[in-house]
């Protein structure tokens, strides 16, 4: 039987894409939950946005959607707590359950748990901020990022050479948390896994404008540029993607999710940073582009993300009278 138009494949299905939010990611959470709406409505779907504030659980209670799409980054979204909402009121939702969100966007707790399962990690730990701002914890070049926020949000690089510990913890403007990861600087190359369904789908390599793949070169125009697939011999890509499928399944992850890594090509180091369990949806984000390598558009790659979460939660869409497995 022949698949249906894309405009019927979602037919008479009630979709509440998450977006926006509370967390520090907001801005790029916007992004990525318009440009998936709009993917949804392509599909036929009844779309109904909602800009997630302390009222979800009211205002879904008041929609009863069929499934959410959750589209919102960084902590209270991406962490376990929407996740437990959306339990609690026993919607069928995308990405992540509560546990595997919350694993994973506590990076201290993540990496313990990927050690074990023998994901090849760095080094370094946790450290009170008040401390890293009065001392060189570790011996630099090192990396200093707060333990639980995504996008590359407040993290910054100390530099070999530099004389003074960073004073940045402890400015007025730190709302990280009081203790922060300091990792060593991995000399080489930014790269990227997304993993759907437990399989590897390609590397990418990223080369940021910047020197540094912060938060502006991952969202700026002209901020970074990505390579697929990446400049790497074979086999460290296929030891890239094993190490993302590991961290995947460590992890408890579902659907689709994405690992940094970082490969020191002089000393043939690889290394995986984090898993982001929501990975980015927007015109610049790593997923979609290695889902279009694989030849699977944008809509195919929504639509089945979509399908995944229900089909967990409700028995799967029945776009063909049949019932997703």
């Amino acid at each position: 039987m022949a698949a249906p138009p894309p405009s019927q494949k979602l037919a008479g299905q009630h979709v509440a894409v998450l977006l926006g939010g509370l967390s520090s990611e907001r801005e790029v959470s916007l992004v990525s939950g318009a440009a998936c709406a709009d993917a949804l409505e392509r599909l036929g779907a009844k779309v109904s946005r909602v800009d997630a504030g302390r009222d979800l659980a009211q205002v879904l209670s008041r929609l009863k959607p069929d499934v959410c799409f959750n589209a919102l980054h960084g902590r209270w979204g991406e962490d376990g707590c929407v996740q437990g909402v959306l339990e609690t009121l026993g919607l069928p939702y995308t990405h992540c359950g509560v546990l595997a969100s919350a694993l994973a966007m506590d990076k201290a707790k993540a990496k313990a748990v990927l050690a074990a399962g023998g994901v090849i990690v760095p080094g370094g730990g946790l450290f009170n901020r008040f401390e890293v701002a009065a001392r060189h914890v570790l011996p630099p070049p090192y990396v200093v990022k707060p333990n639980a926020e995504g996008s590359s949000v407040g993290v910054f690089l100390v530099f070999e050479g530099a004389n003074a510990p960073p004073q940045e913890v402890i400015a007025p403007s730190w709302t990280f948390g009081e203790e922060v990861m300091v990792e060593p600087y991995i000399r080489g190359m930014e790269l990227a896994v997304g993993v759907m369904d437990g399989k590897a789908m390609t590397v990418t390599e990223i080369v940021p404008s910047t020197g540094f793949y912060d938060y502006e070169a991952k969202y700026g125009e002209g901020g970074s540029q990505h390579i697929v697939p990446a400049r790497i011999p074979p086999e460290v890509a296929d030891k890239a993607k094993k190490l993302s499928e590991m961290a995947h399944a460590a992890l408890g992850c579902r659907g689709v999710t994405r690992s940094d890594l970082r490969y020191d090509d002089v000393n043939d180091v690889l290394v995986l940073l984090e898993v982001n369990t929501q990975p980015g949806m927007t015109p610049t984000s790593l997923v979609p582009e290695q889902a279009a390598a694989g030849g699977v558009d944008f809509d195919a790659l929504v639509l089945w993300i979509t399908e995944d979460a229900y089909a967990r939660g409700a028995g799967g869409i029945a776009s063909s009278g049949e019932t997703s497995s």
